[in-house]
C-alpha cells in the first residue's frame, strides 16, 4: 500500500476518509447535538462544578430571559478587577494570586512570605537539564519545547506517577515556578542556533516577582521598568484562569479524571493551549494590526480604517479568513472584563515606550470593528474586543517577541490549570467519558 499516495490531496482527488468521515451539519440539527458543545448562541453545555471561579456575561430578566450584561470575570468569590485594583503602586499580584487560586482563600502576610519563598526555591531546574533538555533540539516552536520539558521533567521525580493531593499539588507549585524558565531559555536556544543570536541564560533572582523575572532573564542587559514589570504582572493575573470550560482546562479535567499523573496533564494542556483557535488569537491581532498599518497611511482616518475592515471581513484582505482578530468571545457578549482591565493599562505603557500612535490605531480598530461586523454579518450577541485584542500590543511594547506570545499565556494559565486538577482529584473521583451518538449506516 502506497501510503504517501493515499494520504495525499490533491485539488482533483481527496482521501476517502474525507468522504466517508464528514458529517453533515444537518444531523446535529437533528439529534439536538451541540457541536463544540455549545449552542447556537454560544451557551456551553454543563458539564461539571467548580468553585476556582466565576464567569458572567448575562443576567436573567423579567421574564426569566436572559439578558446580556457586562462581562465580569470571579476567582475564587474575588472580581478579578477589584483584586488588581487593591494592589498597591508597588505590589505585584500574580504570586498572591496564585495562593487564592490554588488553596482557595487569599493568603496573610507570612502565608504570602513563605508561599513566595517556596516559589523562589523552585525556580531552578535540574543539573545540566537546561543543556540537555532545552538546548538539545531547539525549536521555533516554543510551546513543543516547554512540553517537551515538563515531560523530562518527570523522570527527575520519584513520586511522579503519583495522583495523592499533596505530591500533585507540590508538582503544580514547582511547575508554576519553572514555567517562566522553560519559555525564556527555550527562546533563546532557538534564538541562538535558529536565528544565530547570541544565547543569554540567566539565572532568576530570589525575592523578584514572576514578571520582574521573565523580563530580567528574556533581555540580554536583564534591566526592566517598574511600569514594564507592573503591566506583565497584570496581563499574567487576567490569563491565569477562565473557568473551567475552556478548551485546555477542561483537557487538563479529563486527562486527571483518567487518574494519569500532573506531567502528563499539563502537557495535554499545553497542547490544547498551542491551537490557533484557543492561545494564538493574540499572534494573529498583531499581524492584523501590521497589516492594516501596511495598508492604512493615517491611523486616525476613522473612514479609511472603517473601509480596510470591510475588505477584512469581506475576505479581500489580510488573511481571507473574514475574520478581524480580537473582537467577540465565546462567552461574553457586551464586554470582556479582562480587556478593559488590560486597556486601562496599555495607553499608560504606550506613551512610556513612545508608541501613542500604535494605541490611537488599536482604539480607533476597537471602536470601528464592531461597527463593520454588525453591517455585513447576523449576529446573536453583542461584538466586543476580548483580551487577544491588547494582550499582543502590551507584548509588542515590552519587546517580547512573538514566539513567546502563547509561552506567555501558558506561564499564567498553567495557575488555573493548577487548581483545576487539585480540585478534580478532591472532588469529582469520575472519569470524565461524554457520549457520542453514532450516525453509522449499517453495511451488513
Amino acid at each position: 500500500m502506497d501510503i504517501e499516495k493515499i494520504a495525499k490531496y490533491s485539488s482533483n482527488q481527496q482521501p476517502i476518509c474525507v468522504k466517508n468521515d464528514t458529517i453533515e451539519d444537518a444531523l446535529f440539527e437533528k439529534y439536538g447535538v451541540n457541536r463544540g458543545l455549545r449552542d447556537i448562541n454560544g451557551k456551553g453545555v454543563l458539564t461539571g462544578l467548580t468553585r476556582i471561579s466565576k464567569i458572567v456575561s448575562f443576567t436573567s430578566g423579567p421574564d426569566g430571559k436572559q439578558v446580556p450584561c457586562p462581562g465580569e470575570l470571579w476567582y475564587r468569590g474575588y472580581n478579578i478587577k477589584n483584586l488588581i485594583k487593591g494592589l498597591g503602586d508597588h505590589e505585584f499580584g500574580f504570586e498572591k494570586t496564585a495562593y487564592l487560586l490554588l488553596f482557595g482563600e487569599k493568603p496573610n502576610e507570612s502565608q504570602l512570605i513563605e508561599f513566595q519563598a517556596i516559589l523562589d526555591e523552585c525556580r531552578s531546574l535540574p543539573t545540566n537539564f537546561t543543556r540537555d533538555v532545552i538546548m538539545k533540539a531547539p525549536s521555533r516552536d516554543i510551546m513543543n519545547s516547554i512540553t517537551r520539558s515538563v515531560l523530562t521533567l518527570a523522570s527527575y521525580d520519584e513520586c511522579s506517577t503519583s495522583s495523592d493531593v499533596s505530591d500533585s499539588l507540590r508538582q503544580c507549585i514547582q511547575l508554576i515556578a519553572q514555567y517562566p524558565m522553560f519559555a525564556v531559555y527555550s527562546y533563546h536556544a532557538y534564538n541562538h542556533y535558529d536565528n544565530n543570536e547570541s544565547m543569554y541564560i540567566h539565572r532568576p533572582q530570589k525575592g523578584r516577582s514572576t514578571a520582574e523575572n521573565f523580563l530580567l532573564m528574556l533581555r540580554p542587559d536583564q534591566r526592566y521598568t517598574e511600569l514594564e514589570a507592573k503591566v506583565l504582572d497584570v496581563a499574567l493575573m487576567l490569563h491565569m484562569e477562565h473557568g473551567g470550560g475552556n478548551n485546555s482546562t477542561f483537557t487538563t479535567r479529563v486527562v486527571t479524571s483518567s487518574g494519569s499523573d500532573t506531567y502528563s496533564a499539563m502537557a495535554a494542556a499545553m497542547s490544547s493551549l498551542k491551537g490557533p483557535k484557543h492561545g494564538g488569537a493574540n499572534i494573529k491581532v498583531v499581524e492584523m494590526m501590521d497589516d492594516i498599518k501596511d495598508h492604512v497611511s493615517d491611523w486616525e482616518d476613522r473612514a479609511a480604517i472603517k473601509e480596510y475592515l470591510m475588505k477584512i471581513l469581506s475576505k479581500e484582505a489580510f488573511d481571507k479568513s473574514g475574520l478581524i482578530y480580537g473582537m467577540g468571545h465565546a462567552v461574553y457578549s457586551m464586554s470582556d472584563p479582562r480587556e478593559e482591565v488590560l486597556n486601562s493599562y496599555v495607553e499608560r505603557l504606550a506613551k512610556a515606550k513612545g508608541m501613542e500612535r500604535d494605541y490611537i490605531l488599536y482604539k480607533n480598530v476597537e471602536e470601528l470593528a464592531p461597527e463593520a461586523i454588525a453591517e455585513t454579518r447576523k449576529i446573536f450577541k453583542g461584538v466586543s474586543p476580548n483580551v487577544d485584542f491588547y494582550s499582543g500590543l502590551v507584548y509588542k511594547i515590552l519587546n517580547i517577541p512573538p514566539e513567546l506570545y502563547t509561552p506567555l499565556f501558558a506561564t499564567a494559565r498553567i495557575v488555573g490549570w493548577s487548581a483545576h486538577r487539585i480540585e478534580e482529584l478532591i472532588g469529582m473521583n469520575k472519569i470524565i467519558r461524554p457520549a457520542y451518538k453514532s450516525v453509522m449506516e449499517e453495511i451488513d
